[in-house]
């Protein structure tokens, strides 16, 4: 049990080597631990207030974490000395971040509809998706690195080129609100879920509905899938349910 934080939590994530575990909480604090003793590593200061997202670069070597209400920025350091490369300021909160599959690109995505792109060491912008027209909630990089998944308040889950912004496919099959997604091992299928309390796989490339799973009695805030693509984790309300994909990996 981790006891450094003083504040409401909001935010966690595993390296990649699976030795350590960074959380942020809403007073703009990250703390990083060793995972099996609990032994507090450091406290990263950067951020001004809530802390909304953290993704490990692949590497393990490297943070990037997103802020959000009265913070708005990107910040990318370094995991066991709190070095801080740079920190690239937002319009407006930062919901999610995510690190390319090859560790050179860190992608944001914000409250005003777009996904950002960055340098991972220079803050260097190189690109703006603005297919969205709302808020976007989640937000995710395909594991051959060719592609992004984003959704949001327009009930939308868009894929596009991470190389060039241009479009792959729009899905909409959701009725409400979309807040979590997560690719399959093999990119070739995404799953979303939202604030219409049901879970949906769909082709990443066509937008074709594949398998839907609703009835759930509280909308869905979280899905992870397997790394050997069989299984689907989720949760809702007080809840965490994992089940089967239903997919040919």
């Amino acid at each position: 049990m981790y006891r450094g934080h003083t504040r409401h939590l909001l935010s966690v994530a595993w390296s990649p080597d699976g030795h350590y575990l960074a959380s942020g909480d809403t007073d703009g604090g990250i703390h990083v631990w060793e995972a099996l003793t609990g032994r507090a590593i450091l406290t990263y200061r950067g951020h001004t207030r809530f802390v909304r997202s953290i993704a490990w670069s692949p590497d393990g070597k490297y943070i990037a974490s997103g802020g959000d209400f009265g913070d708005s920025t990107t910040q990318v350091w370094e995991a066991l000395t709190g070095s801080t490369i740079y920190t690239c300021k937002e319009r407006y909160r930062v919901f999610a971040v995510a690190w390319s599959s090859d560790g050179s690109r860190v992608a944001s995505a914000s409250f005003d509809g777009r996904v950002q792109i960055w340098d991972a060491f220079t803050g260097g912008n190189l690109l703006h998706y603005k297919g969205h027209a709302m808020p976007v909630y989640a937000m995710g990089w395909s594991p051959d690195g060719r592609y992004i998944a984003s959704a949001g308040q327009d009930t939308t889950v868009r894929t596009w080129s991470a190389a060039t912004g241009d479009h792959l496919c729009i899905y909409e099959g959701h009725t409400h609100p979309v807040k979590a997604l997560s690719w399959s091992p093999d990119s070739r299928y995404v799953v979303s879920g939202g604030d219409d309390a049901t879970i949906q796989i769909w082709d990443a490339t066509t937008g074709k509905a594949v398998v839907e799973y609703g009835g759930y009695p509280k909308w869905i805030r979280t899905v992870a899938w397997s790394p050997d693509g069989r299984c689907i984790a989720f949760a809702y309300d007080q809840m965490v349910r994992i089940m089967e994909a239903g997919v040919h990996q």
